[in-house]
């Protein structure tokens, strides 16, 4: 009985991971980004916490074939596994060839290092947005266990609207909660806003990790937006929904404003939603 487990466990075949469910999911969200404009060139990237039973289907999970040093210390991560975009890499050729553009990582024990199980097959290795990625994971499975999917992208609108609006998050949050009556159903928490700062380091990631304790949305000034959600559709709707909010505002600032929501609509929309609007945020 031992012989033949063993003889099973050696011979044991695998789906193709590329046609995955969550691989399919990332896919389909780089095309979109890209088909809206979002990520020119090789901008933007996702991170996908995936559970061991999802990845066990299509991948041995004991073994892996390279190890990637993540300059970052992520210890609550250890044995956790990542889908992630690939650092230099397009959107626009993830869909068509994601072994070479995505992969899945496992954070090896001492909570540091990238043990590569399946793909960038051409030698690449993580977008070097991972380290900010794994802070903020690591922030929203602090107050939602339910978290699994950190978005980042430079999305045409939200981007120019940090050029003219001030950064004062209150401010910049009504502005966008009185574009669309879905704002507030949408994200009443808010959107949390940084400053300008240099991005692929660190310090950017300690910031907006800080912010996802609070937020679900992070502006970075001049540069683009971190999302975070519990699945693929709500890390991008809440991206989707801002965007479009902040592309109304930028039609409409300049000109008189004859109508608008006003705060006392923006309670009732949440309290017909029995939402909680942001502490502190609205006028009444």
């Amino acid at each position: 009985m031992k012989i033949e487990t063993i003889a099973k466990k050696i011979t044991r075949s695998f789906a193709d991971v590329s046609n995955a469910p969550f691989v399919r999911e990332v896919c389909k969200a780089c095309s979109n980004m890209y088909r809206l404009g979002w990520d020119e060139r090789n901008g933007g990237n996702i991170s996908y916490l995936l559970k061991k039973e999802e990845v066990e289907k299509y991948l041995d999970t004991e073994n892996h074939t390279r190890e990637i040093p993540m300059g970052f210390k992520a210890m609550p991560l250890a044995g956790k596994y990542f889908l992630v975009t690939g650092t230099g890499k397009y959107f626009k050729n993830v869909e068509e060839d994601p072994e070479n553009n995505l992969g899945i990582i496992r954070i090896a024990d001492d909570g540091e290092t990238a043990q590569l199980l399946w793909g960038w097959e051409d030698g690449g290795r993580f977008t070097s947005e991972l380290p900010a990625h794994l802070m903020s994971h690591m922030s929203r499975l602090s107050v939602d266990p339910e978290h699994r999917v950190i978005m980042h992208t430079h999305p045409t609108n939200i981007l120019a609207m940090t050029f003219v609006h001030d950064l004062n998050e209150r401010e910049f949050t009504r502005s966008l909660w009185r574009m669309i009556t879905e704002c507030m159903v949408v994200f009443p928490d808010g959107v949390g806003v940084l400053p300008w700062m240099l991005c692929g380091n660190n310090e950017i990631g300690e910031a907006t990790a800080e912010k996802m304790k609070e937020f679900r949305l992070v502006v970075w000034a001049n540069h683009g937006i971190y999302g975070a959600g519990k699945t693929m559709d709500e890390a991008f709707g809440l991206i989707e929904t801002v965007e479009k909010a902040a592309e109304l505002y930028l039609k409409t600032a300049h000109l008189p404003r004859v109508n608008t929501i006003t705060d006392a609509q923006l309670k009732i929309i949440a309290d017909g939603f029995n939402l909680k609007a942001k502490e502190g945020w609205l006028d009444l």
